[in-house]
C-alpha cells in the first residue's frame, strides 16, 4: 500500500510540473523548487525530486542542487526542427486527403469540423490546457487519416513539443486563438473541397504564421 502510494504521489507530482510546464504557467527561464510545488500539491519534497529528475532526463528541467530547477527554454533550433517536422507530415496529410474519394474527403472534414466547434467552445470557456489539446487532436487526426503508420507514429512523438509551442504561440500573441481556429476552419474546407492544392496551401499559412507567432522569420 506504501508503494502504491509513494508511486502515485510521484505520478501525480510528475503531472502536475509537466503540464504547468507544456501549458507556460512555468515559463522557460523560471526556476521553481521543489518546496513550492510541495506545499502547491500538499506532499513531502521526496516525490517532488523524483519528478524533478524525470523531467530532467525528458529535457524540461535543469536541475540545480540546492536551488531548485530550471524550465528549459525552447530554442529557435528546436522550434524549427518541429515546425519543419510538421510541415512534412501535415503537407503529406493534406494533399492525400483531399485527393481522396468524396465520401473519405467528408468523413474526415466532418471530424475537422467537430474538433473545431470543441476548440471554439474551448476558448469561449477560458480552458488553455483543454484546447492546447485539442488544438493538437486537430492535427493529429488529420495525420492518423491519411494511413500511413509510422508518420502517425512519428507525429505522435512530437506531442509534448507541439503543444508547448502552441501554448508559447498563445502567450505571446493574445489575438491568436481565433487565427488559429480561421486557419483550421481553412484546412477542413480545403480537404472537404477535393483540392490538394489549397490545402497545401492552407497548412503552409498556418505553420507560416505558427512561426511567426513564436519569433521566427
Amino acid at each position: 500500500m506504501a508503494g502504491g502510494t509513494r508511486q502515485a504521489a510521484k505520478d501525480r507530482a510528475y503531472a502536475f510540473v509537466k503540464d504547468q510546464v507544456l501549458r507556460g504557467v512555468f515559463e522557460g527561464g523560471d526556476l521553481i523548487s521543489e518546496g513550492d510545488v510541495a506545499s502547491a500539491l500538499e506532499m513531502s519534497r521526496t516525490p517532488i525530486r523524483e519528478a524533478f529528475l524525470r523531467l530532467e532526463v525528458e529535457g524540461f528541467l535543469r536541475l540545480y542542487p540546492q536551488r531548485g530547477a530550471l524550465v528549459v527554454p525552447v530554442s529557435p533550433a528546436e522550434v524549427r526542427s518541429v515546425l519543419e517536422a510538421r510541415l512534412v507530415l501535415e503537407l503529406f496529410a493534406a494533399e492525400k486527403l483531399a485527393a481522396g474519394a468524396a465520401s473519405a474527403r467528408e468523413e474526415v472534414a466532418d471530424g475537422l469540423d467537430a474538433g473545431l466547434s470543441r476548440q471554439h467552445e474551448l476558448i469561449e470557456a477560458g480552458e488553455l490546457g483543454a484546447f492546447l489539446e485539442e488544438d493538437r487532436l486537430f492535427h493529429t487526426r488529420m495525420v492518423e487519416a491519411a494511413g500511413n503508420e509510422l508518420f502517425s507514429r512519428f507525429y505522435a512523438s512530437l506531442r509534448d513539443r507541439q503543444v508547448r509551442m502552441i501554448a508559447e504561440s498563445l502567450l505571446a500573441d493574445r489575438g491568436r486563438r481565433e487565427t488559429i481556429l480561421a486557419e483550421h476552419r481553412e484546412i477542413a474546407e480545403a480537404v472537404r473541397s477535393g483540392n490538394p492544392d489549397r490545402a497545401e496551401a492552407a497548412v503552409r499559412t498556418h505553420l507560416a504564421s505558427t512561426r511567426s507567432a513564436l519569433g521566427l522569420a
